[in-house]
């Protein structure tokens, strides 16, 4: 093999850290001998420079007496939880943020609960709120003991079908069930959350059972320390009933167990990365769960399966024992029946917990009686009115008149491109009028929403952060060819976008960098005259405010009618197999940094006036 000793330092004196991608070289000399002109031509390509072949030549020497620079750092065998000595940060300068604490005030205990007491069948109260189980179990109506029994028995039932489930915590849950009760018949009632039954996104750490990130190849992986989301909860009086499904390695909804599916339609996945925790709480399996996302991950199956999400400020909650996919990125929180469960959850998981650099100490104060009239409203106007992207055929077209050019497999594959298209067109075009029908209603209940436009800048290749971020959390798994044991292996899956993210310069990374610092700036100030902004889920915010680091709740938003269009696939494993009747749509609400207080407000008074949530999947088909 090739000498590296000098490799970093060669290429540095060069000045190829501006211009050339030395992991890319080095990539294309793996089980070669010597660099060669052709071999730093090719990395020059893929780096997007030109090198004259006269310097490529008297480059030669120096690359060959490359350092084993590379070598020694993946000496070190850096587990995930180790970070990278940069922090992101995304709050602009002299922006204010309220750190004066105040209690925890909760909306009034509903009404049916004093008038009819604990249902005789206690699955009934399999999809009530947090809110007003807590009340049942503070009142001692239900124990917390027979509130777990409950769910755990749901669990049994349900999983064989939905997939949700990696690691059931029976003992553990009983334990704490135990524990609640009892102090609850002493006096010590913990809050709102004392007793209640919940589920992890099995990217948590939790002492004493496996955490498997859904990925092949850590099925039985252990981490001898629990999450601090996990120690807050626990702290809260929270009762920890499963661990549940991710993608493997946080993307979509195959695991390695399967895939999970959506309770509306279980021939459909629940979408991801929090698969487990969206299904779960959408089939009232447990009272809450929490998931995490970096691109979209509670938002998605937040969607899909009908639940309420909440997408915490990046560094507002602690990812400390949490697996790390992009340490810029990574966001826990919430996923719930109702929005005021989503505020109950956040306020016991949020604040420094001294290890996670990134958690500011702002204040979370929630009031649910305060007055959602005085908020100042805008709405994502261009996305709204946005027409749907629909497929034209031109490849097709191409195709036919260049047969000659196209083999069968490509005119199949160029075919099937363009019905995914056409399908995702009609779908949207359908999904518009539940858009349209949500700002009808929002006006009908007094709200003023003045339009707002999202800067117009390069968001999505900025996503580059990423990808870096994730091929670098997993190199081991690259480097070690373990990757070839996840599940998925398609193109679009992480083993072949961790392999491209090696060829990443790292001059285009901190350029990305540079750009999301503008986007930072831009998005903050088009969102300064406004406590909240609704805007559609599947539009371009979704990509913007993960990276700006802006919080955002979704809830559901309707159910598509027997007029929808069907799926453009209706098979149990087909990732086309999407939308159709009676699938659930969902509503965005974005919010200042750390201005969740205020967006969760509108939200439930949105949510309490339209009732979608209060729907109920059919298990029993």
């Amino acid at each position: 093999m090739l000498d590296r000793r000098r490799f970093v330092a060669a290429c540095s004196g060069l000045g190829l850290t501006s211009t050339l991608l030395p992991g890319t070289l080095w990539a294309i000399t793996q089980g070669k001998t010597r660099i060669t002109a052709d071999m730093i031509d090719e990395a020059a390509t893929i780096a997007g420079v030109a090198i004259p072949e006269d310097l490529r030549a008297l480059m030669l020497d120096n690359l060959n007496e490359a350092s084993e620079g590379y070598e020694a750092i993946r000496a070190l065998h850096l587990p995930n939880d180790v970070e990278p000595c940069l922090l992101f940060d995304p709050v602009p300068p002299g922006t204010t943020i309220p750190t004066t604490r105040t209690p925890l005030r909760l909306s009034p205990a509903a009404p049916h609960i004093a008038a009819k007491g604990v249902p005789r069948d206690l699955e009934d109260l399999a999809f009530w709120s947090v809110r007003d189980l807590s009340e049942l179990v503070r009142t001692k109506k239900v124990s917390a003991t027979a509130l777990t029994e409950m769910y755990l028995a749901r669990i049994a039932r349900y999983d064989p079908r939905l997939r949700f489930k990696v690691t059931l915590t029976a003992d553990r849950a009983r334990a704490q069930a135990k524990a609640a009760d009892r102090d609850l018949a002493a006096g010590r009632y913990r809050g709102p959350l004392h007793g209640i039954p919940w589920g992890a996104k099995d990217l948590l750490a939790v002492k004493g059972y496996r955490t498997t990130w859904g990925a092949g190849g850590f099925e039985e992986q252990t981490i001898d320390a629990d999450a601090a989301v996990v120690e807050r909860l626990d702290a809260a009086g929270a009762v920890l009933v499963a661990k549940l499904t991710l993608g493997a390695l946080a993307l979509g909804d195959k695991w390695f167990g399967g895939r999970t599916r959506n309770p509306w339609n279980p021939k459909q996945g629940s979408s991801g990365s929090s698969a487990g925790p969206a299904s779960a709480t959408a089939a009232g399996c447990v009272a809450f769960s929490i998931g995490s996302e970096t691109l979209g991950s509670i938002s998605s199956p937040s969607t899909r399966c009908g639940t309420t999400g909440l997408r915490p400020t990046f560094g507002r909650v602690p990812r400390t024992g949490a697996m790390a996919l992009s340490w810029s990125m990574d966001k826990l929180g919430p996923i719930t029946r109702s929005v005021e469960d989503c505020a109950i959850v956040l306020d016991a998981i949020a604040g420094p917990d001294g290890r996670d650099r990134t958690v500011r100490p702002a204040a979370f104060n929630w009031d649910g009686g305060a007055d959602w009239r005085r908020l100042k409203v805008g709405y994502l106007r261009t996305e709204f009115d946005r027409p749907p992207g629909g497929a034209t055929p031109a490849a097709g077209d191409a195709a036919a008149a260049e047969p000659e050019l196209v083999t069968p497999e490509e005119r199949a594959q160029k075919e099937k491109e363009r019905a995914r298209r056409e399908s995702f067109a009609k779908r949207a075009e359908y999904d518009r009028r539940f858009d349209r029908a949500a700002l009808a209603k929002l006006k009908e209940m007094g709200v003023a929403m003045t339009p707002v436009e999202i800067p117009d800048l390069p968001y999505r290749p900025m996503v580059t952060m990423l990808i870096a971020e994730a091929a670098a959390a997993f190199d081991d798994l690259t480097t070690s060819g373990r990757d070839r044991l996840l599940t998925s292996q398609g193109a679009d899956d992480w083993p072949n976008t961790f392999r491209a993210a090696r060829f990443i310069p790292a001059v285009e990374y901190l350029q990305a960098a540079r750009a999301r610092r503008r986007a930072i700036d831009a998005v903050a100030k088009a969102f300064e005259p406004f406590d909240v902004i609704v805007a559609p889920t599947s539009s371009t915010q979704l990509v913007m405010t993960n990276l700006t680091g802006h919080p955002a709740l979704i809830l559901p938003n309707g159910f598509r009618g027997a007029d929808a269009p069907p799926p453009l696939s209706e098979s149990d494993d087909d990732d086309d197999n999407v939308g159709g009747p009676g699938t659930p749509v969902s509503l965005t609400f974005l919010g200042r940094l750390y201005g969740e207080a205020a967006l969760l407000t509108l939200a439930r008074a949105y949510q309490e006036a339209t009732g979608f949530h209060t729907k109920r999947p059919d298990l029993t088909a």
